[in-house]
């Protein structure tokens, strides 16, 4: 239960209606679960934050979105399940950034100052469930 003066801050459901760019695909339920999203329009004032399980699949996820930059920082977050090795990311991740393409295998956090190039981001192999999240300072994604 929440109190009811500081409840209103807690968010435990995923946005509803969420409208998002179809990218160079579209994810599907058996590739990936959108666990939370959060903006400006679910809590008045909140910056952009959203949050993702990638499941193991033999496909390549595709569904990258396209090069582009923001007017504030973000934060993109991918964090491998191995309780016994949590540095291994159980994927491999490719991540554009400022024109450069990073393979990325391990658990990590990727900061994108505002105005930088970013993506695509593709998950080019997975082998294990992942988390991902991004964060950003702007009070909506799109």
């Amino acid at each position: 239960m929440f109190t009811p003066k500081l409840g209103k801050y807690i968010v435990t459901k995923p946005k509803e209606n969420l409208v998002v760019p179809e990218w160079g695909g579209s994810l599907s339920e058996e590739r990936s679960t959108r666990v939370m999203y959060l903006d400006s329009e679910v809590i008045k004032g909140a910056f952009y934050v959203e949050c993702h399980w990638f499941w193991p699949t033999e496909q390549k996820d595709t569904s990258s979105p396209d090069p582009h930059t923001h007017e504030w920082d973000e934060v993109i977050a991918f964090f491998g399940t191995d309780r016994a090795n949590l540095q291994d990311l159980g994927a491999e991740i490719e991540l554009w950034i400022d024109g450069e393409q990073n393979l990325i295998n391990e658990s990590f956090l990727a900061f994108i100052p505002a105005g930088i190039v970013h993506c695509p981001l593709n998950i080019l192999s997975i082998t294990k469930p992942v988390f991902h999240f991004a964060v950003g300072q702007g009070k909506q994604y799109f």
